[in-house]
């Protein structure tokens, strides 16, 4: 897949798991723990954990489970604990 730029690696669509016991608020439903990316470099699909107890929103860097280049990856919690990922390119100097 060539070179989509960063609105090809939003989330694939398919955020899953749940904390144990909640995170995220008082929306009754558990924080999401794992999430499907896909790759800004090499468009492969990767699977992330994500950390419910890290605050609302997280911003990181994560390397690509296949080709190994690494991202700047941002999760946003909302009220329900529904997580919002997404990954760009890691501007290297």
């Amino acid at each position: 897949a060539g070179g989509g730029g960063l609105l090809s690696s939003l989330v694939a669509g398919r955020v899953g798991g749940a904390a144990p016991g909640g995170g995220g608020g008082g929306g009754g439903r558990p924080a999401e723990t794992t999430s499907v990316v896909v790759c800004p470099y090499c468009g492969e699909e990767n699977e992330i954990a994500l950390d419910a107890g890290g605050g609302t929103v997280q911003e990181y860097v994560e390397d690509c489970q296949v080709c190994c280049r690494p991202w700047h990856v941002t999760v946003s919690y909302d009220e329900s604990g529904s997580a919002a990922v997404t990954v760009a390119p890691l501007e290297e100097d």
